[in-house]
């Protein structure tokens, strides 16, 4: 009987769909800018200088310098997701490019592969980290696996495979080696330990390429097999279907919030609220279930803490403070009188009726009148939509030139015009 393992080799050699890859191309460029602001964030910069000391080489790490290609993927798959900022799916509950991304770019490198077959490798990749997460299912996530750490990392592995044109066997055993250095947990969540996960998921991905490659050998199946990554790691095991002429990727939702994404459906139902404060009384919050052991830290002490609570994220919302500044995300803000008295008058419950991507939000007003709001993340948007908020993002990141500079090389087939980009401060 197939496995997930084969099920994965084969679809390595797919052939890409356009629209697939025009997604990737819009998560590349979403990704590098998230990347560019995120290489500026203070407290990462020692460790980026240690690594980079530890690990010397040419490959291009955000923000300027260089490193090996193990480590430049452990560096930038860290600070793309250090604004936890970046793309995220659903389906298989995770961060899809942070993690494949900096192990394709890595490599690219070593290897002279121009842009499109970056894209290329990399949409496989998404695609395969998006398929191991439903592989793996939502008891390995809720037990308290980071799938963005654990599903990224064979992503990141099977990209990896693809530029590197491995054949069959040497892709059965990276994948293998992927499942004994897989690994990453929930309890980070809110600490720079977060966005240490994507970069080790990208290392992973580059590092069992490249050990495969060289002949090294693992078990026949270490995803799917006896003592296996599904039986060790509470993975479902169940068989997913394989795309067809939808892949899964064109469901991916980029953040406009800059803050996890479980709050983005709450967040977008208060987006079109314009009532005063004081006129407020009280505000019910009633989510899924399972972002309530994810995202609902009921008195955040820190900026870093904010970007995990309803509680802060709807004050912040509801008295006009932009969710989709980074600065707005401060240890000042997140204790500030009137935020602070703000969310105490914010109950968060879940609710089992409302999937993953919805939210509900009742806001009782002084005068007994109630106002009911809801939103779900996978409303249909348009391509060209989606293109232009992921340009006005990024434009509030970089600035505006320096979003044009971006966008015109990440649509070039040029890889040394797109890593310019990303090493400039």
């Amino acid at each position: 009987m197939a496995t997930i393992t084969d099920d994965l080799i084969r679809f390595a050699g797919s052939e890409v769909p356009q629209d697939a890859a025009a997604m990737m191309r819009l998560s590349l460029f979403d990704w590098a800018a998230c990347g560019i602001a995120g290489a500026r964030e203070e407290e990462f910069f020692d460790v980026v200088q240690i690594q980079m000391a530890l690990s010397k080489g040419a490959n291009s790490v955000l923000g300027g310098g260089g490193a090996s290609a193990p480590t430049a993927a452990l560096i930038n798959g860290m600070l793309s997701h250090a604004l936890d900022y970046d793309d995220t799916h659903f389906a298989h509950i995770g961060h899809p490019s942070v993690a494949v991304v900096p192990a394709v770019l890595a490599l690219a490198e070593d290897i002279g592969a121009d842009l499109s077959a970056v894209v290329e490798a990399a949409t496989i990749g998404v695609e395969a980290s998006i398929l191991t997460g439903l592989w793996l299912g939502r008891d390995h996530y809720q037990v308290g696996y980071h799938q963005t750490a654990t599903a990224g990392a064979f992503g990141a592995t099977l990209a990896a495979c693809r530029l590197l044109a491995l054949g069959k066997g040497d892709i059965r055993h990276a994948l293998g080696l992927s499942t004994t250095m897989a690994s990453g947990l929930k309890s980070q969540f809110g600490t720079m330990g977060k966005p240490l996960n994507a970069g080790l998921a990208a290392r992973t991905g580059v590092e069992a390429a490249i050990w495969a490659q060289a002949g090294m050998t693992s078990a026949a199946d270490g995803m799917a097999g006896p003592l296996g990554f599904a039986q060790t790691h509470h993975g479902s095991g169940d068989m997913v279907k394989r795309p067809g002429k939808a892949w899964r990727i064109l469901e991916i939702s980029h953040k406009f919030h800059a803050c996890c994404h479980g709050l983005h459906a709450m967040l977008e139902a208060l987006r079109d609220v314009d009532i005063a404060v004081e006129k407020i009384d009280a505000v019910h919050i009633r989510t899924h279930p399972r972002w309530m052991s994810v995202c609902n830290i009921s008195d955040p002490q820190t900026g870093l803490e904010a970007k995990f609570s309803y509680r802060q994220t709807a004050a912040m919302s509801l008295l006009g403070h932009d969710t989709g500044a980074i600065k707005n995300f401060s240890d000042d803000l997140t204790q500030a009188p009137e935020v602070m008295a703000l969310r105490d008058r914010i109950k968060v419950t879940e609710d089992t009726s409302l999937g993953e991507t919805q939210a509900e939000v009742s806001l009782r007003l002084e005068n007994g009148a109630v106002r009911r709001v809801r939103h779900d993340l996978l409303a249909p948007m348009p391509f060209d939509t989606r293109a232009e908020k992921v340009r006005a993002k990024a434009e509030g990141l970089l600035g505006e030139g320096r979003a044009a500079a971006l966008w015109q090389a990440v649509h070039a087939d040029t890889l040394a015009d797109f890593t310019d980009q990303l090493a400039m401060s």
